[in-house]
């Protein structure tokens, strides 16, 4: 019996636009300030049914100038925030040069993308339902394509020309996530040597009363700074954000070939489904997906130095995650939730949290949940960040969880 060959998988790039900025080197004055972003939003008040009017929106964004109206006739914002943050990556990993040429790598087939959100832009979605409701609508040819679920993966593949496979993963708030884990196991297995892999978010009201219909999203309107708060026991729910992230995962064999330098090295990913409830997570499936990417890896547990949480300042989410975590490391691991900062950017936070993850690794310094004044008693124990800490480590995990009871686990090594 033939066995499989498989191949390391490294990150030689990424690329981010966020409310903080649009590179690591802003994120980390964010962060080391322990300020959030989030503000009040005077517009969400006119509609009576919300009772939230919280976000952490990317102010005062600019799209990249060299795209023409034709590019951008099928993109809405979300597609243009992600078609950013992707060319920031292939820059970075040397496929774009300064001048504005593109490596035949990204042309030629050896190029794939893989991305996803919660939806696509929902200004479109908006005009479609005017189209039937009002009879009355902008819809043109294009509002499909600016609505439907796949629409960054598509923009990004059309806008660059790349023939490699694609892999739309709209799954929520394990989108980039899923991404990654998806890119890393096609370059793993040999099926293509490079991807592109992430995922982005825009704000929009709509997403906010979902939350907010649950009891889940943050009424603390008079206090923008002071939430969300993880794992916090006056916590009162998440604060949506937005943005994207991409990073460009290649095999050992390409990144060598093209004398790319490496960030971090992929290692581990587990996947699970709680198989249960919509949108009541099960920390005994949180715990199997961290068991799964520990098993991809090959490693125990006691190698991982930090946790990333997806902890969004849910009553029940934080504590489900606690105890999943608990289990599988115990009371003493390192663990912090940045979406405390730019708040729960759904699609894409699986991106940013895996960036800020290796940026802090490899930085040695990592940052804490800011707002958590006072653990919940029924999260279990961990070690919370509430400081800036250096923890010297050659491993770190990054969690996220989505509706339906989806779970991801990533684990990335230091290089």
């Amino acid at each position: 019996m033939s066995s499989i060959k498989t191949h390391r998988v490294f990150v030689t790039g990424y690329g981010i636009v966020s409310a903080f900025g649009n590179s690591w080197q802003e994120c980390r004055e964010g962060f080391q300030k322990k300020e959030n972003k989030v503000i009040y939003m005077p517009e969400y008040t006119k509609v009576h049914e919300l009772k939230s009017y919280l976000a952490s929106p990317v102010l005062n964004y600019e799209p990249l100038q060299e795209l023409t109206r034709k590019d951008k006739r099928s993109m809405g914002r979300v597609s243009l925030m992600s078609v950013h943050a992707a060319k920031l990556a292939m820059q970075s990993a040397g496929l774009i040069l300064d001048d504005g040429s593109i490596s035949d790598l990204v042309t030629n087939g050896s190029l794939g993308v893989a991305a996803g959100s919660s939806t696509g832009s929902t200004d479109a979605i908006v005009s479609m339902a005017k189209l039937f409701i009002a009879e009355s609508s902008d819809c043109n040819a294009n509002t499909y394509i600016k609505m439907m679920p796949h629409t960054i993966a598509a923009n990004i593949a059309i806008y660059f020309h790349i023939k490699g496979r694609v892999i739309p993963t709209s799954s929520a708030c394990t989108s980039a996530s899923h991404a990654i884990g998806y890119s890393y196991e096609s370059i793993k297995f040999g099926r293509i040597p490079m991807m592109i892999a992430g995922g982005g978010e825009e704000l929009c009201m709509s997403e906010v009363y979902v939350f907010d219909s649950l009891y889940a999203a943050s009424r603390k309107n008079s206090t923008p700074k002071l939430t969300p708060s993880p794992f916090d026991k006056d916590r009162d729910g998440l604060v949506l954000g937005e943005g994207a992230c991409f990073l460009l995962l290649e095999s050992e064999e390409s990144m060598i070939k093209r004398n790319a330098a490496p960030i971090a090295e992929v290692v581990g990913y587990g996947s699970s489904c709680d198989g249960t409830h919509i949108t009541r997570p099960q920390n005994q499936t949180m715990k199997e997906a961290m068991e799964l990417s520990l098993a991809d890896a090959e490693i125990s547990a006691d190698k991982i130095g930090y946790v990333n949480a997806h902890a969004t300042a849910t009553s029940f989410g934080d504590i489900q995650e606690s105890i999943a975590t608990n289990q599988v490391f115990g009371e003493n691991i390192y663990i912090s939730s940045l979406k405390s900062y730019l708040g729960h950017t759904l699609g894409a936070c699986g991106a940013m949290e895996s960036l800020f993850s290796i940026m802090m690794m490899n930085e040695k310094i990592f940052y804490p949940t800011i707002n958590l004044n006072e653990v919940d008693k029924e999260c279990a124990k961990l070690n919370y960040l509430t400081d800036i800490i250096n923890i010297d480590t050659d491993y770190v995990m990054n969690n996220n969880f989505a509706f339906g009871g989806i779970n991801t686990s990533l684990i990335f090594k230091r290089v």
